[in-house]
């Protein structure tokens, strides 16, 4: 598979800040909604692999992460299975994220069950 290498320090900010653009600048929101959804959407569609370098930047708010990813499945309603299928992280500086962010998935993909039925 083709792989579409997203580092959010180069590609976005070396700053991430907080979860909603209302909150202020380099929001997990406005990374999603302007940049991160078209691409996961795309490699989805096209059989690609999104890599997500989390490594450069100062450091991440689990509300910019949670929202990057989680707001996948809640907000854009794409597949648990095929972001896991369609996503590898790294993240060299701090390891745990990749936990972290795998937690963050199952969790919306788990309220997206309750809350359709």
């Amino acid at each position: 598979m083709d792989r579409i290498t997203v580092k959010i320090a180069r590609d976005f900010s070396r700053t991430p800040g907080p979860r909603y653009i209302k909150e202020g600048k380099w929001s997990g929101e406005q990374f999603r909604t302007e940049k991160f959804y078209s691409i996961f959407d795309d490699a989805i569609k096209n059989d690609k692999i999104v890599v997500v370098d989390l490594d450069g930047t100062l450091g991440y708010g689990t509300s910019f992460l949670e929202e990057i990813f989680g707001g996948l499945i809640r907000e854009h309603h794409l597949d648990y299975n095929q972001i896991l299928n369609h996503l590898e992280l790294i993240s060299n500086e701090e390891p745990y994220l990749m936990t972290d962010i795998f937690a963050y998935l199952k969790d919306a993909h788990e309220e997206s069950l309750v809350d359709n039925h």
